[in-house]
């Protein structure tokens, strides 16, 4: 491996380690938030523009580097910023951090997956770069595809960088609203369990599959196509 990706693979490893060593994630539990509620609304009312972009940061960092603790910074943004803003200032950090994900994983990875799967993946790619903006659309919607998990396998692919921010960045829209909507009446959250219903669960599923339709009309006009010819 050459010396820069040994370098950055490092890191990352202490930056995840730092995060470990210092039990940061105490802070990002249901109790945790509720218990700095107030620290955190008196901080914002006094530096109205620092805590926006320390919030994206912090989410940035978070998603970048794979971290738990996702979509109680969502909850938090809630309480803190309301809904709107909150959807908008948690949306932008996960998409920027998911891009990171996905541009580190590329750069560190992409050779030994071209080693390791050569043209196995030719027709896969050749689909992402048609429908890839749909293909991932299904999988931001529905919430049963781990996160970092998309990101990393889309980065082996050869799915274009502006079609896995946008895909990205409206896909988790649907979902960043439920929570930071949930978020905005923190003190009625008594557990993680039941903020999404299976109703908003069945919604998304349902979101996820509208975002497949122009592949499986596509697939379907070509095959009335080569149908019509055989025929002929």
């Amino acid at each position: 491996m050459e010396k820069k990706k040994i370098l950055l693979v490092l890191i990352l490893a202490g930056l995840v380690a730092l995060f470990i060593g210092l039990d940061l994630n105490r802070f990002l539990s249901l109790e945790g938030i509720k218990t700095h509620r107030d620290a955190l609304e008196a901080f914002y009312a006094r530096n109205r523009l620092i805590t926006p972009i320390a919030f994206i940061l912090v989410y940035i960092i978070q998603t970048a580097l794979s971290l738990p603790g996702a979509l109680l910074l969502s909850l938090a943004a809630g309480a803190l910023f309301g809904v709107f803003q909150g959807t908008l200032f948690a949306v932008t950090g996960a998409t920027l951090g998911a891009t990171c994900a996905f541009l580190v994983s590329r750069y560190l990875l992409s050779g030994w997956a071209q080693k390791r799967v050569g043209s196995k993946w030719d027709t896969l790619n050749v689909a992402l770069e048609r429908d890839g903006l749909n293909y991932l659309l299904f999988l931001r919607f529905v919430p049963i595809f781990p996160f970092f998990l998309i990101n990393l396998v889309a980065a082996l692919t050869r799915l274009p960088l502006r079609t896995f921010f946008l895909g990205t960045f409206v896909g988790i829209l649907p979902g960043a609203f439920v929570y930071v909507n949930a978020g905005a009446s923190l003190a009625s959250i008594e557990s993680m369990a039941g903020i999404v219903s299976p109703r908003v669960l069945g919604s998304f599923v349902l979101l996820g599959g509208f975002s497949l339709v122009p592949i499986l009309s596509h697939k379907w006009h070509w095959a009335r196509k080569s149908e019509k010819q055989s025929e002929a």
